[in-house]
């Protein structure tokens, strides 16, 4: 006989653990089955370690601006096993903390994987056990891509993004593949800390899936900072070598109609990272005996209210895939006449005094005769504290007259915003 739950949720991760909050507050006997650590990609392989990563990059960029700003700073070393202990302590403290609040708020915690049984109503079997709900949240996920050894000969001696997270220490020689978001920000994590980084990326640019202003100016600066990148390449076999891995690589010159091909090789590596995409983590799931609808990639099929094509059936976050706004995406929806784009560039005030330069650049999307800001870009110093509160102002409907007769805060980078012309 089943255990019987009101509401079961299938994955321990954000938006998991939020909808089993939710729903124990409103009474419901609530149970989350978690096959790995909770806290899900974001607290133990993503968002949390990777910006603690990302915050070592930072200190290391800015002690090359110490000496413009007056500071004699010598013999300074860094030290990516300290780093890492205290980081891994930091990722553990938050899953203890995610553990106590399931258990203050009387949720049954249930290690295990979770597969879909055939039985009359929706059920998942766990270790041998049986549990049911009318409603059942899926929220397993997402995990990197990976290559077969039949894809690329030798693929396996490399790791993903969650591998990095074990690298006991600094590369000295690096190779990342890829072009999306994962691939720029282990490339200049690494790079920023001290290792040899090359990007190897099929196309010409970055971020190809983000605004071309954001994908231009990022591919620019990873040049800029030191990042050798492979425009038009590919990695075609990898191998082990005594100095360690050997990665071939073919690229391809755009500009010869004979697609003249040119073999290179990359010595010495001793960390190949695959950042070639994600995919729905639905394995084991069973979703087809289900009778829940995915689409060509794996993704879950919800609607504007995280339904699923079965009844009780509810999906969220990284396993039904992602919505993206750019301005192309605006005028598919709005129409070209009804949008209008306000974008600057400038350099932030902090590089005033620095050798070092990087620039700032800023994006609006607006529509209709209101002008009503759908969307709002920007890359540079700051702005991943700045973006937060302008997402406020665009859930509320603010429009570029909003922005207009705020009163703008100055120096500042955010001011721009609101003198964009």
């Amino acid at each position: 006989m089943p255990t019987r739950f009101d509401f079961l949720v299938i994955g321990g991760g954000s938006g998991g653990l939020a909808g089993a909050r939710r729903a124990a507050e409103l009474g419901a006997k609530t149970a989350v089955i978690e096959n790995h650590k909770l806290g899900g990609t974001c607290v133990n392989v993503g968002c949390v370690p990777k910006k603690v990563m990302w915050n070592a990059a930072v200190h290391a960029e800015y002690l090359h601006d110490h000496s413009d700003y007056g500071f004699d700073v010598e013999n300074v070393r860094f030290s990516w096993e300290t780093l890492k202990a205290k980081r891994d302590a930091y990722v553990s403290h938050l899953n203890r903390i995610y553990r106590n609040n399931l258990d203050k708020a009387k949720i049954q915690t249930i290690h295990g994987h979770a597969t879909f049984t055939n039985d009359p109503e929706p059920t998942v079997e766990v270790n041998g056990r049986k549990y049911t709900a009318p409603h059942i949240l899926i929220a397993t996920g997402g995990q990197p891509s990976v290559l077969s050894d039949a894809e690329v000969p030798g693929a396996h001696l490399g790791i993903t993004s969650d591998g990095f997270f074990e690298l006991e220490r600094l590369p000295k020689r690096s190779v990342i593949v890829g072009a999306g978001y994962i691939a720029v920000e282990m490339a200049g994590i690494l790079s920023t800390l001290g290792s040899k980084t090359s990007l190897v990326i099929r196309q010409t640019g970055v971020l190809r899936n983000f605004d071309a202003f954001i994908s231009t100016n990022c591919t620019k600066e990873l040049q800029n900072t030191g990042v050798d990148l492979w425009k038009n390449s590919q990695v075609t076999s990898v191998s082990k070598k005594d100095s360690g891995l050997e990665v071939t690589i073919v690229t391809k010159d755009p500009e010869k109609k004979n697609d003249e091909e040119k073999i290179s090789t990359i010595q010495e590596v001793d960390c190949l990272l695959w950042a070639i995409g994600r995919q729905p983590n639905t394995s084991g799931l069973n979703l087809t005996e289900l009778g829940v609808d995915t689409d060509e990639r794996g993704h879950i099929v919800v609607d504007e209210f995280q339904n699923t094509s079965r009844s009780g059936i509810y999906a969220v976050g990284d396993v039904c895939g992602k919505a993206l706004l750019t301005p192309e995406e605006a005028v598919k929806l709005k129409g070209k006449e009804n949008v209008k784009i306000y974008k600057t560039s400038f350099t932030p005030m902090y590089y005033a005094l620095t050798t070092r330069k990087s620039p700032c650049i800023m994006k609006l999307v607006c529509v209709g005769k209101e002008e009503t800001v759908m969307g709002l870009h920007m890359q540079g110093l700051g702005c991943d504290e700045m973006l937060q509160g302008f997402a406020v102002a665009i859930k509320m409907g603010a429009t570029k007259a909003d922005f207009d007769r705020t009163v703008a805060i100055h120096p500042t980078s955010s001011e721009e915003f609101v003198t964009m012309r």
